[in-house]
C-alpha cells in the first residue's frame, strides 16, 4: 500500500519562523533522501538523533511525529523507528499544501524574535462539566487538565489564557511546570503524539472584570477581546478548549475568508 503523502514546507518559509520540531523533521527528511533509505530501514536510536540535530528528545519526539502523520516513519513496539514509505520528491511538480497546523503562543513568539514567558496562576486536574464533556467528546466528570495562566511578551502581559484538555490524551500535563513548558510541545511529545491541527475560533469584544482590571493593571474603560477556541488533532479529535482574554490595544486578529 502506498500512503500518499505530503512534503514537508521546506522553503515556503524563512527557516526560523517554523517550530524546532518542524525544522527537525525537515533535516531527518532530508538526510533520509540522501542516504537512499529504504521502506523498512531503522532509523538510529533517539538519543542518537537528538545528539545529531542538537535537539531535546522532547523535540526529537515531535519530529518523529510529524513524520509519522506524513507516513513518511512508524514506531515498532520496543524496536525504535522505521522507514514507512519515502518517495522522491518530483522537482518538477508543483509543491503541495503543506499540512495544517495551529500555532501555539510560545511558536508565535519564537517566530517572530519575542521572549515568551508564562505565570502559572493554578493547574489542578478536576472532572469535566457536561458543557466541557460534550465540547471536548469525553465522558461527563473524566479528569479534565484545567490551567490557568498570565501570558507575556518580552515582559509585556498580552493574554489571560485559561485552557481545559482531557488528561487522558496527555497525562504528562498534570506533572509538567507550564510556568516554562510550552502546552503544544508537550501535546506533541505525548505518547501518542497529539498535534493540534486546525481550530474553531471565536472572539468577542466586552468591558474587562474587576480581576482583569486588576491582573492588567488597567481602567475599567479598557476594551477586551475575548477568544474562544477548540482545537482538534491530526484524527479530528478536540483536544483543548481554551479561552483568552487580551488587552484590546495588545491584539489584533487576521483572517482569510472564504465560502
Amino acid at each position: 500500500m502506498t500512503v500518499e503523502q505530503t512534503p514537508l514546507p521546506r522553503g515556503l518559509f524563512a527557516e526560523d519562523a517554523l517550530p524546532l520540531y518542524e525544522r527537525t523533521a525537515a533535516q531527518l527528511l532530508e538526510d533520509l533522501r540522501a542516504t537512499a533509505a529504504r521502506t523498512g530501514d531503522r532509523l538510529p536510536s533517539e538519543r542518537a538523533l537528538a545528539a545529531r540535530y542538537s535537539v531535546s528528545r522532547v523535540t526529537l519526539r515531535a519530529a518523529l511525529a510529524e513524520l509519522e502523520s506524513r507516513g513518511i516513519v512508524r514506531p515498532a513496539s520496543s524496536r525504535g523507528w522505521f522507514v514507512a514509505e519515502l518517495q522522491v520528491p518530483d522537482q518538477a511538480a508543483a509543491p503541495a499544501a503543506a499540512v495544517p497546523q495551529v500555532q501555539g503562543f510560545a511558536d508565535y513568539a519564537k517566530a517572530n524574535g519575542l521572549t515568551a514567558r508564562s505565570e502559572v496562576l493554578s493547574a489542578t486536574v478536576r472532572a469535566a462539566t457536561v458543557s466541557e464533556a460534550e465540547q471536548l467528546r469525553i465522558a461527563p466528570g473524566a479528569d479534565l487538565f484545567d490551567l490557568h495562566r498570565l501570558r507575556f511578551l518580552d515582559d509585556l502581559l498580552v493574554v489571560l489564557e485559561h485552557n481545559r484538555l482531557p488528561l487522558a490524551a496527555c497525562p504528562a500535563l498534570a506533572e509538567t511546570d507550564f510556568n516554562s513548558a510550552s502546552l503544544y510541545a508537550t501535546l506533541r511529545a505525548a505518547d501518542p503524539p497529539q498535534l493540534p491541527r486546525v481550530a474553531d475560533y471565536e472572539v468577542e469584544a466586552r468591558h474587562p472584570t474587576p480581576r482583569e482590571i486588576e491582573l492588567f493593571r488597567i481602567g475599567d474603560t479598557m476594551p477586551m477581546l475575548v477568544a474562544t477556541q477548540l482545537t482538534f488533532n491530526q484524527a479530528e479529535r478536540p483536544i483543548e478548549l481554551t479561552v483568552q482574554v487580551y488587552r484590546g490595544d495588545r491584539y489584533r486578529f487576521r483572517a482569510s475568508i472564504t465560502n
